[in-house]
């Protein structure tokens, strides 16, 4: 089975491969490596590991702080085949339809981020949230109170806020959001069980939003006046 390890690491030589070494020696295969992150001090990094049938994944954790100044932030089943392409197959599915540019947004942005779930809602006047498009294990958001909306730039959303279900509060949904062309249209994307999702992609979902609020202007209805889902 295969895991997503996300490695705080000291960004100098070596360090990446001393990972890779310690897991080896738990029989831990690297299939593919996401940068996350750099600093001047460290790197952030997602590893896509592959770990032999009947290993459990605490043996990950405990390999890679073998190595001095690396902490595992979290390790996870793997949503998705590791592709390190997946960003411009999303961009090029929007620019492709740009009629449907939303939904291939909201169905390809669980596997861009690695996260559980995406949806596009938009949120009008009388606070009533419409479901545009979704992707991944879409939450129920039936008695769901907006408590994002407007959203006027892209953010981190808080997962003990007041308007967030318990159940998701119970399995520790970490969320971002990004306005998609108008503060009443968002895109929200849910990382059931964490990690947070970090600056930096927050940044990428703020970059695909307005890019998909772009080519969808001009595929047709603006979302604002399309029909829900």
């Amino acid at each position: 089975m295969s895991y997503v390890l996300r490695v705080v690491l000291p960004d100098r030589p070596g360090s990446l491969g001393a990972v890779a070494s310690a897991l080896g020696r738990v029989g831990a295969d690297i299939l593919a490596m996401d940068i996350v992150e750099r600093s001047y001090e460290n790197a952030v990094d997602d590893l896509v590991v592959d770990l032999p049938s009947g290993r459990q994944p605490d043996v990950l954790i405990t390999a890679a702080e073998t190595v001095p100044g690396v902490r595992v932030e979290s390790v996870r089943p793997d949503p998705g085949v590791a592709d390190r392409h997946r960003e411009w197959e999303l961009v090029e599915a929007i620019a492709a339809e740009p009629a449907k540019a939303i939904e291939a947004l909201a169905r390809m942005l669980p596997k861009v981020l690695r996260a559980g779930w995406a949806i596009v809602v938009r949120v009008g006047d009388d606070k009533v949230i419409h479901l545009l498009a979704g992707g991944g294990g879409v939450p129920n958001l039936t008695g769901v109170t907006p408590g994002w909306a407007p959203v006027e730039e892209a953010g981190v959303l808080d997962p003990e806020a007041y308007w967030v279900p318990e159940d998701w509060k119970t399995i520790g949904t970490e969320m971002a959001v990004a306005p998609v062309g108008s503060p009443e249209i968002a895109v929200i994307v849910g990382r059931p069980g964490g990690p947070a999702l970090r600056d930096s992609e927050v940044a990428r979902l703020a970059h695909l939003a307005g890019l998909t609020a772009v080519v969808a202007a001009r595929g047709g209805p603006h979302p604002r006046t399309a029909e829900p889902r």
